[in-house]
């Protein structure tokens, strides 16, 4: 059977770094707490939960400095294989740990800092300045401490940790939403429980208004999916983003209602963030053919953030990486509207009709109008998710 699938980035079979057999997990939970320790930054967290959770497959562990600059220059690792962002335990301090060969990581995420995974160190190393912002433009394509992700990697540390790891929990991601939490391995298991051969996957940090969910259709019917995985990011975001939790009653309650059954799979993913762009839809596709995704949509600025990225930079991206550097096909999505002419959903680039026609609502005219208790546009959302959203926003004014 699981030949059937895609194969995973990079080998033949998932190996997922999370220690699934109890009673070995209980016995490095025991060594865990007498190894010496260092409280992790909320990312390294969130790729120990991707490397556990067999999305970052086939990496073993954090990069040392040069594979990161390899990574960052040529989104190579150091055997050649295609890799796009930097996956880094990098701290300010590494001074309680500088002698040990085997250390515990600490969460930063949940009360207590609770060990997530032990790390066997190969390597210490301190970066230059020059060494993170050179990182930043190239993975970012800015030094500007504005964009969010700039700003995490530059206040992190410059102190790298690297080495193999073995992840002993998902962090808070499994407790906290237990019913759209799943592993890459999960959501393998799931896509033949379905049947489905061909995959599409729907990457989201948002709800999905109805431009969203049109483009999920329209992607399934370009690539004869027998299936969706809408995959949701329940990491950290930036401040304004909307929480996990409301986006996830907005999506189920779309996909209960709007798509046929047994079309639609609503699940998540521990990951933070980065906002990076071109290179984080990159990466969207790594661990989406990591989870058996066939498809991934890439719609107009893909994990973009302000004015940074070109509208389609995350998609020619695509064009400029080798052939062979990914199985997984990218669907790429044009802005999706309502046009009051045609009456319906559409691409801008397949439509006829100009700016005038198109119902545009900006994020800021949609949360005013949430706040203040108004009715979104029918076109626009739908009105069962716009009650979910409106229920939010009045908390939070």
């Amino acid at each position: 059977m699981a030949d059937e699938l895609i194969k995973p980035h990079g080998s033949d079979t998932l190996n997922p770094l999370y220690v699934a057999d109890s009673a070995k997990r209980a016995e490095l939970e025991k060594e865990a707490s007498t190894l010496p320790s260092i409280v992790v930054c909320s990312q390294a967290a969130a790729n120990a939960v991707m490397m556990g959770s067999g999305y970052f497959n086939p990496l073993t562990g954090f990069m040392g400095l040069e594979e990161t600059l390899s990574v960052a220059d040529k989104m190579q690792l150091k055997n050649g294989l295609f890799w796009p962002t930097p996956v880094v335990n990098v701290v300010q301090d590494a001074s309680a740990i500088k002698d040990a060969k085997r250390i515990a990581l600490k969460d930063p995420n949940v009360e207590g800092n609770p060990i997530i995974a032990i790390q066997n160190i190969e390597k210490i190393e301190e970066a230059s300045d020059e060494q993170m912002k050179h990182v930043a433009e190239k993975v970012y394509g800015t030094t500007d401490e504005k964009h969010p992700g700039v700003a995490a990697w530059m206040s992190v540390g410059k102190t790298f940790i690297s080495g193999p790891i073995q992840v002993l929990n998902y962090s808070y991601f499994d407790k906290e939403f237990p019913e759209t939490f799943r592993t890459a391995m999960q959501i393998r298991e799931m896509i033949q429980k379905n049947g489905w051969k061909k995959v599409v996957a729907f990457q989201t940090r948002n709800p999905m208004h109805r431009a969203h969910e049109e483009l999920t259709k329209m992607a399934m019917k370009a690539m004869n999916a027998d299936g969706a995985v809408i995959h949701m990011l329940l990491g950290k975001l930036k401040k304004g983003d909307i929480p996990a939790d409301v986006r996830d009653g907005c999506i189920r309650k779309m996909v209960d209602l709007y798509f046929e059954p047994n079309t639609a799979e609503v699940t998540g993913y521990g990951f933070d963030m980065l906002y990076a762009g071109p290179r984080e839809a990159l990466l969207h596709a790594v661990f989406r053919q990591n989870m058996g995704a066939t498809t991934l949509i890439t719609g107009r600025d893909h994990a973009g953030v302000g004015d940074y990225y070109g509208p389609f930079d995350a998609q020619t991206i695509f064009d400029e990486i080798p052939k062979d550097a990914l199985l997984i096909d990218i669907y790429k999505g044009d802005h999706t509207v309502w046009c009051k002419k045609c009456e319906n959903i559409v691409m801008m680039r397949d439509c006829p009709h100009s700016n005038e026609d198109y119902l545009m609502l900006s994020g800021t005219k949609v949360r005013e109008m949430l706040a203040a208790g108004q009715a979104l546009p029918a076109e626009f959302a739908r009105p069962e998710v716009a009650k979910i959203l409106m229920a939010h926003y009045q908390s939070e004014a």
